[in-house]
């Protein structure tokens, strides 16, 4: 079950591309604990990915974190042409601590 999708643009020479980002319901997990499986959809390659909590709250949240780090840590986004609502707005997914100091815009406004 897909719990919500975010569109982020990519610009390239061909123009711009979608990228989209899809997170899935948490399942529960086989240790007792809980799954919460993401994919970003790079215009190359799909990335999949899972994040695990002792719930199933915790298990959404550090997924939007997870997924926060692998967009702000992108040749894309290094390079700049990645964006979601404007250019240099940020992707509106939580950064743990460790990484704020990559934030750009309303992200770094507000989680900065």
């Amino acid at each position: 079950m897909v719990i919500g999708t975010r569109i982020l643009t990519l610009r390239t020479e061909a123009g711009e591309v979608p990228v989209p980002v899809t997170i899935y319901g948490p399942e529960a997990g086989t240790d007792g604990g809980w799954l919460c499986r993401y994919e970003i959809g790079w215009p190359d390659e799909l990335r999949v990915s899972v994040a695990g909590g002792v719930d199933a709250l915790q298990a959404v949240h550090l997924t939007m974190q997870k997924i926060a780090v692998d967009l702000y840590t992108s040749d894309e986004h290094r390079e700049g042409r990645l964006s979601w609502s404007g250019q240099g707005g940020g992707y509106g997914f939580p950064m743990p601590k460790g990484g704020r100091d990559l934030l750009v815009g309303f992200d770094k406004q507000f989680d900065g």
